[in-house]
């Protein structure tokens, strides 16, 4: 949604209230007269559609026990932390980003985000994330068109593909099972219960059922 500069005449008075409620809801005071506004004309704006996609994803992940989310309103990104089966147990950490406004074919990103010092951790967790975007170069791509990604300092990046003319909580579901999918097949293969052949065919059946959206 397209943002314009407008001048407005507005009561100090007005504008001190706007202010201390704009920072008790951790947002700025531009945004909170926009999402009056928008909510006084009945008209949902991209951050609220964030939101509702979060509070949504919220609910869909907590009874997911391995994930524990992580979410503060009117932010523009959400995170989960999982633990890896691995000797001290390290954690992983997932970002989810999300624009208001669309950017080069992408309505956000996933991040997995991993720190350790072990160096066979570090080349497992690489080489899963180099076969993750292998299987979907392979899979995923011819269906719904390439993602995009980048992997540097223990951190793996991926687009999340836009979401139109969809509900906030139908994309709050592909978000979810996308998520869930890649911690549970990442999970075992660092484990060693499941080789590349093996998450490639779950990962394949997943694309085939039209389960994978993001």
């Amino acid at each position: 949604m397209k943002k314009t500069l407008y001048s407005l005449m507005l009561s100090d008075d007005v504008v001190r209230e706007i202010d201390i409620l704009a920072h008790r809801m951790g947002t700025n005071r531009s945004n909170l007269v926009n999402r009056i506004l928008a909510e006084h004309v009945s008209l949902t704006t991209p951050e609220q559609q964030i939101n509702d996609i979060f509070t949504a994803l919220g609910e869909l992940i907590s009874p997911y026990r391995e994930l524990v989310p992580f979410f503060e309103p009117n932010t523009p990104t959400m995170s989960f932390k999982s633990c890896l089966e691995y000797k001290y147990r390290p954690t992983v950490r997932y970002e989810v980003e999300l624009y208001t406004v669309p950017q080069k074919n992408a309505a956000g990103t996933l991040s997995v985000i991993f720190r350790t010092q072990s160096a066979a951790l570090i080349e497992a967790m690489t080489g899963f994330f180099r076969l993750w975007k292998n299987i979907e170069d392979a899979y995923l791509a011819p269906v719904s068109g390439a993602r995009e990604y980048s992997l540097y300092d223990g951190k793996f990046v991926r687009t999340i593909a836009p979401a139109d003319n969809i509900s906030s909580r139908a994309a709050a579901e592909g978000i979810s099972e996308y998520v869930k999918l890649f911690d549970v097949l990442m999970k075992r293969y660092i484990s060693g219960n499941i080789n590349a052949e093996g998450v490639a065919l779950i990962y394949a059946e997943n694309v085939a059922r039209g389960s994978i959206t993001v």
